[in-house]
Order: C-alpha cells, then structure tokens, then sequence
C-alpha cells in the first residue's frame, strides 16, 4: 500500500518556489533569503580582511622585536629606569668615567661592613687612671700652712685679755693665679711648679722644701676659682658650656647633661670626642647602651654633638620611591629595602638589585686603573642577585651608606606586558571601526 503524501503546510519545512531572477538557487524552507550583493555565510567581508592583515602585521612586528638578537625592548618606550641587560652592558657611561659594576658577595660585604665600623671609645681613648682634676696656668689657688708648737717660722703672739697670751700657728696666704709658666711663689720655699699637678702633689712639695726652716709644717692647697681642668660642650646641644671637672671624674654623658641635652632625637645624633690630636665618634645610642664608652674625660677635652640626617633614595621597583633617612648607628641593605616596602612582586626583576654608590678607591679591587675624583672616590655600582637564597644572608652584612641610591630593574616579563598593552591599545580602534561598520 502506497504512502499518502500530503502537501505541506503553510509555515512548515519544505522547499520553495526558486527565486525569480538570475538565482537559480533552491533555498531551504525556513532560512531567510540572502540580500542581494552580501556575501556568503562563512566568508569574511572585506573590512574584517583588511582587520585580519593589520592584526597579522602588528604581531609579525611583535614577534620580530622580541625575537631579535636584542633582547632589550625600545628606548622610546616608557620605564622607569634601565633594565638589569642594560646597566650590565652598558655601565661605563660617557657621561662619568670609571664606573667600577662590581658583584656583591659576602667577602665584599663583610670588608666593606668592616672599613665603615666607627671606632670605640673606650679603644681610642683608654682609661690610664688617676686623677684627673689637675692645676694648669690661670687657675687661682691658695695656699695655707699650719706648724706645730712652738712655732719658729709661722707663728705669731696674740695678746687677748679674756685668754691670755696665745700663740697661733697657721698662716694663709692671699690666692695667686698660676702664671703661664706654671709656677706660683710661696715665701719660704721659693717659686714652686704647679702645672699638671694635683693638689696632694703641691702640698707635699711645699711640705719638703719647708722641712728645717718649719716646725712639723703642715700645708693645704684650695683651688679658689678653676680656669683650666674644663670639658668644652657644643653643637646639636640645648646650652654650649664649659663643664668645670672635679676630682669626681666627669665622664663623657655628664658633658651632655651639662649642656643641657641633644636638641635631636638620640637615634639621629652621633657623639664626637677630641683629644689632643685624636678625634673618635661613635652614635649617641651607642654610648648609652654600652657603659664602657661612657668613658672619663680629661682636661681640654672637646665634646661635640652632631646631628646626622643620613638617607638614602629607592628608585625602581619597590614597595615606594622616595628618600627613606636612616639612623647614625647605620643600617644593612636588607632593611633599607624592607623600608622600602620590599620588591614589587609583579614588576622586580630579583636578579637586578643595584646600589650605586662614590666609593672610597682602597676598598675596591677594581680591573686595572680606575679613574678616581678628588677627594679619591670612585663611582661603583654594586649588583646583588636576591634569585640566590644565600644573598639574604649577604643583604643583612652589606652596609647602606649615606647619599646611596638603591635601584630595582623591572623584569623582562614586565616590560614584555608593557609593550603588549601597547600593541593592543594601537589594534583596538581599528576593531572597534570593524564592529561598526558590520
């Protein structure tokens, strides 16, 4: 039995009437007929070819660039500061002669740790002892001598009605100032040196020379007004002052008190003794965490306050880029990039970590003859690579000095990004024409 085949519904799938025209096509129920002059499904229009040339011509550029023999990207595009490549190949400017790119490792660390380690007080200036409170010229003393009965050479008859005849036998005589020589002049025993003595040793000395002219004399020595036994006090202190000293022994923090104080904070000031023709600083907080460098002080002594703002600058890619001050005592190279808030993750190339710094030319090993300035620095770039676990180790010994400027290199991979927004930002507008004119 044949099928019955019914014809189809208005609406439903099945094959239309052909196109009248030049189209000969059959189309199929249900799609929408193709407008005259538009091309076929599945092949790109005009404008989206030429999009599709333009896009293939930006990422042949791309590749290009990044492929060459260079492997740094155009100076024209922006950054912040040179790469790690560029600094290594490129160091020994025209611009400044004899840049010395030196490796950091912890030999040079611990060396140049060594060269910037102040000196101690209590090394330089050694506690020889003994009193310190001693006569030089300019001091006024006085001098007063007792002699037992019967007195022969001092004594004197008092006649007093109440007592009776007495007899007295100390004499004191008028204060006398020290002459530039060092002498004074004492009846009796002629003139006798004073300088660089303490009282105990002028008494004894006049004591002898009275011996056989005095009956069992006795001699005290007052100092009446002290010119010479001083400590000077200046710089960063609240009041400069002349500290008298004392047969106490003043030591180096009676000084500062007796000025008054630092008018800094402690962490920022640094302390400075001269002695004769040696000079020894050490930072303040130094000195009050270690009672061995509260050392005594000796007359002539010069103490000098000094406020030091040391700092450093961070350029780069850090944490922030700023000039960061440090305190007197110094800092390592592991804290002044914690203080710069670190590497940035997503932009620090760890192995291009950078200090440059004048160095003094003896700390240096330099490959040949390195071009020095005049007061005998030379300007030195030193490379630490953080990839390297153990440079943790030598970031912590390396001193960071004042003036420095430490530099983090952006890495390759951000640059590339860089670059890449850049293309992108060139192709988008002709993407957006493209969607317009469909």
């Amino acid at each position: 039995m044949n099928p019955i085949i019914e014809p189809p519904k208005p609406g439903s799938a099945g094959l239309l009437p052909r196109n009248s025209g030049n189209d000969t096509t059959a189309a199929v129920v249900g799609q929408k007929p193709r407008a005259p002059g538009n091309p076929k499904p599945g092949r790109p229009s005009r404008h989206k070819t030429a999009l599709y040339k333009m896009n293939s011509s930006l990422i042949v550029l791309l590749a290009v660039l990044t492929l060459s023999g260079c492997a740094t990207f155009p100076a024209w595009l922006s950054g912040s500061g040179a790469s790690r490549q560029q600094i290594q190949e490129k160091h020994d400017s025209d611009r400044i002669e004899g840049i010395q790119l030196i490796d950091v490792n912890d030999a040079l660390a611990r060396r140049l740790a060594e060269s910037k380690k102040l000196d101690r007080f209590d090394d330089v200036f050694p506690d020889e002892g003994g009193n310190n409170y001693l006569i030089g010229p300019g001091d006024i003393i006085e001098v007063s001598v007792w002699e037992a009965p019967p007195a022969m050479l001092f004594g004197a008859v008092v006649l007093d009605p109440r007592v009776g005849t007495a007899t007295t036998h100390a004499v004191t005589f008028p204060a006398q100032m020290v002459t530039a020589d060092g002498m004074i002049t004492m009846p009796f025993a002629g003139r006798v040196s004073v300088k660089g003595r303490a009282t105990q040793e002028i008494e004894t000395d006049i004591v002898k020379r009275l011996k056989g002219k005095a009956n069992q004399p006795q001699v005290l020595v007052r100092v009446i007004k002290n010119n010479t036994s001083n400590v000077t006090v200046v710089g960063e202190v609240n009041t400069s002052t002349q500290m008298p000293l004392t047969p106490k022994g003043e030591r180096l923090l009676d000084a500062l008190a007796a000025g008054g104080g630092v008018k800094q904070p402690i962490n920022r000031m640094a302390m400075q003794l001269s002695r004769e023709n040696v000079t020894a600083t050490m930072p303040l907080d130094a000195v009050i965490r270690d009672p061995r460098q509260n050392i005594p002080l000796k007359p002539g002594d010069v103490v000098t306050a000094l406020f030091q703002p040391q700092s450093f600058s961070v350029l780069g890619a850090t944490g922030k880029n700023e000039e960061i001050p440090f305190e007197a005592q110094g800092i390592s190279l592991a804290q002044a990039l914690a203080r710069s808030g670190g590497l940035v993750d997503n932009r620090a190339d760890a192995r291009g970590v950078f200090v440059f710094r004048f160095e003094d030319a003896k700390l240096l090993d330099a490959q040949g003859p390195a071009p020095s300035s005049l007061d005998g620095t030379v300007p030195v770039i030193y490379q630490i690579d953080l990839r390297d676990p153990a440079s943790l180790f030598v970031t912590q010994n390396f001193p960071v000095q004042n003036r420095d400027v430490i530099y983090v290199a952006n890495s390759p991979e951000a640059e590339f990004n860089k670059f890449l927004r850049l293309v992108v930002s060139v192709a988008s507008p002709s993407a957006t024409l493209n969607r317009a004119l469909q």
